[in-house]
Parts: C-alpha cells; structure tokens; sequence
C-alpha cells in the first residue's frame, strides 16, 4: 500500500496548482520519494511539478492515449514513489465531452481518492451543497476530504468547517488568502523560465501548506493498494535502431511530454542541445524541435548564426527534423509583431509567425494524415503564421467533436512541422516519415 491521491477542484481558479506544488514540495522535504502526474495535456503544471520534486511529471490524458495505456503510465512511473501526486485539470468532472476525459475519469481509472480543494472567496456554507453534489455526483469514487483556499477569517473558516461537516467531507486544511502565492494566468506573457523564481514559489506554498494542511492525516486518509499495470503494452518503435535523436531542451523549447522521451529512446540514444545557449546541432537522424517560448528569447535566438545555418543544411540535405509550435516558429523565417521588432529566425519555412493580433488558440486535435493514419495532439497558442498557405497542409485536423478545423500539418522535405503538439507514447513517430 502507498499514500496516492488525485487534486481535484470545483472550477478552475480555486487553487489547484498552488496546493499541488505546496504539498508536493512539503512532502519531498520530508524525505518521501514524490511522483507527480497532471491529468490532460497540460505542460506547464508539469514544470512546477518538476521545480518541487525533481521527478519529472507525467501527463495523464483519455484522449491522448487509450485507458489502458494510462494504467499503465500510473503504474509505472509511480512504481518507487513513496506517494503519487495527480493534479486535475479545470472542474473536477469537466471534461471534452461531459466528463470524458476528466479529472474524475483519470481518478475512476487509476483507482485514486480525491482530494478536493475548494475555493471559498466570497462564499461560505453554500459550499456545502457544492461538496454533497461533488461527493454523491458519481458513485464509487473515494473522497478523502477537501482543503478550503482563500480562507478570510476565523469566523469564516468556522463557517466552511460547518459545510464540510454536514457534506460528508473531512476537512483537511484551510489556508488564507495569500496573494503572493497566485499562480500567472497563462498568457503569452507567462514565463517559466526562472528555475529559481519556480523554486522560491514551491518552497513558500510548501511553507503555507505545512501550517494550514494536516498532510499526516491526507497521507493516512490516502494510503491503499498501489494500482497493477495494465497488461496491455505500447508496440516498440520500428525504427533502424539505434538512431542519434537530437532533441532541443532549454527556456525556449520546453513543452516535452515525458513518456514522448520514453517512446523516443526506444528508437535510439538522445541528445539534448539548447539553441538558446547557441549549442551545435548534434550528429543526428532525426532532429525534435519542441515547443516553448521563442517569442520570449527572439533576439537571443536571432543572434546564433551557426545553428540557424546548420539547421538550414540538415533541412535542405534531408534530415528528417519534427518541429512543434514554437519549434515551427524557430523553423520559420521571423517572429514578427515584437516591440523590438521583427526576429529572423532559422529560415527554412517559406512563413513567418506573428505575435500581431494575439489570440488564444486551444483543443484537443485528431490528426488524419494522406496515409490514413490517425494521430492525437493538443493545440495551444497565440500567435499565428503571415502566410500560413505558403506550404500545402499534409493532413486534415479535427477537434473534440469531430469538427474540422483550419490548423495545418507542413512537410517541407523531411521537415514536419505545425503548431499542434503530438503525443506518441503509443504510436509511433517514426511513421510520419513513412
């Protein structure tokens, strides 16, 4: 038996993220061995999860990947935890379709109690009603308690108790209102970038949610069997093993799935450069160009010249290179639309991207490529591309609902680039050079 536990909350806003990486961090101080999962596609949490564990986090996504694949991700990595740590994604039973692919569907599926944080600004024991619905919503989920956020006072924590209480619900914490803790919205302007900043921010919510949370009794209240993988396994990847696979990691470019990493190093060794840092392009089959930040580094990027042409050779010479948003952007001939003015970038794309117009672009995609094959990915960003026909799109693209959208796939050569972020930890990559 180990101590597991999924955050789930009312509504996005109520302080997920902040409880997550304050228990997380309190939890690692105390010498316990933390993993720490994000239900969804998020790849943001999984940076503060990393920053207060230093375990990598891992996605668990129902759309992304099959059911069985999910157990098998839970159970894996969380196989030499001390405690797992899963933090939920908006509401706990939102999902893309009711509450498909919801935090309770990963929670019913991995078999994990739930732990609800509850924002209560400006409400009290109307909370109480809340609780009894999330509680009763769906039977045969474990609710080992809930922790208030945004607690004002004395009186009104006494209040919240009562609503607890009469919901069923033990209370596990309540912590007060602390500005400083907010987490950023997450605009364009967000930047994760300043490990120490993320590392002063975990340490203080691990600060608060040692005072405020009685983490002995959630640790007992969460403690059961340690869930068995599923028996189905990922195919391994059909490729001329071993490759050299180059992958850029650093401020810039670092929206990495873990188990993405996992798939990749099946086919071959990994090696991780930084552009930012003006790295060489490393000796490589293939080339992973992740997405990131760009935007943020542009004239740090602009300014390393050797890379851009090496790139531009491997490119044109064929080298089979994956480029994924901010990896696209890095691809494409500027950044346009900045305050200190157009960017070049490594040219290879006949576009540019703009930050002009910014506006939030955000789903869940089903890729259909000219072979038939079918993909899953997650689309999130701000910018946009100048021409984006330039290049013809290589495969169709539809969200949630099955509705086509506009969002292109480029092939340029063996250059593969778009800005929808692919998930292979099943599938495998290789195949879209087939």
């Amino acid at each position: 038996m180990k101590s597991r536990f999924l955050i789930g909350a009312l509504s996005s806003g109520s302080g997920k993220t902040m409880l997550t990486m304050g228990i997380l961090r309190a939890l690692s101080n105390r010498g316990l061995q933390v993993q720490p999962f994000k239900c969804g596609p998020d790849y943001i949490d999984t940076r503060f999860h990393e920053a207060a564990t230093g375990r990598a986090s891992v996605n668990l996504d129902t759309w992304l990947s099959s059911e069985s694949h999910v157990r098998d991700l839970y159970a894996r990595y969380g196989a030499d935890a001390d405690v797992c740590v899963t933090e939920g994604v908006m509401g706990l039973y939102d999902g893309y379709d009711r509450s498909s692919g919801s935090s309770v569907a990963i929670a019913q599926l991995t078999e994990t109690p739930v732990v609800l944080v509850a924002g209560a600004r400006s409400t009290s024991y109307t909370l109480a009603a809340q609780l009894w619905g999330m509680k009763h919503f769906r039977p045969g989920l474990q609710f080992a308690g809930v922790v208030f956020n945004q607690v004002g006072s004395a009186r009104h924590e006494r209040l919240l108790l009562q609503a607890a209480e009469d919901a069923g619900l033990p209370c596990l914490g309540a912590l007060p209102r602390l500005p400083e803790l907010d987490i950023p919205s997450r605009h364009l302007g967000l930047q994760l970038a300043d490990e120490s900043e993320m590392k002063q921010r975990t340490e203080r919510a691990a600060e608060i949610v040692e005072r405020y949370v009685d983490l002995s009794d959630l640790l007992l209240r969460t403690r059961t069997d340690a869930p068995s993988p599923a028996t189905a396994k990922a195919a391994p990847m059909q490729g001329d093993s071993p490759l050299r696979i180059a992958v850029a990691r650093d401020a810039a470019f670092n929206f990495i799935y873990r188990e993405n990493l996992s798939r990749l190093s099946q086919a071959g060794q990994l090696h991780f450069f930084s552009p930012l840092a003006g790295d060489p392009l490393p000796e490589a089959d293939l080339v992973y160009f992740p997405g990131g930040y760009p935007e943020l580094y542009a004239k740090e990027l602009a300014r390393q010249e050797d890379l851009k042409r090496q790139v531009r050779e491997y490119a044109e010479a064929g080298g089979r290179i994956l480029a994924e948003c901010g990896g696209m952007i890095w691809l494409s001939q500027a950044i346009e639309g900045l305050e200190s003015g157009p960017a070049p970038m490594c040219g290879v794309l006949p576009f540019s991207a703009t930050m002009e117009g910014a506006r939030l672009h955000m789903g869940y995609r089903r890729i259909v490529d000219a072979a038939g094959r079918v993909w899953r990915g997650h689309e999130f960003h701000y910018s946009q591309l100048t021409d984006p026909s330039a290049l013809p799109s290589v495969a169709k693209q539809y969200n949630a609902a099955g509705e086509e959208v506009e969002t292109p796939l480029y092939r340029y050569k063996n250059v593969i680039a778009g800005y929808t972020h692919l998930y292979w930890g099943e599938s495998d990559i290789l195949y879209l050079w087939k």
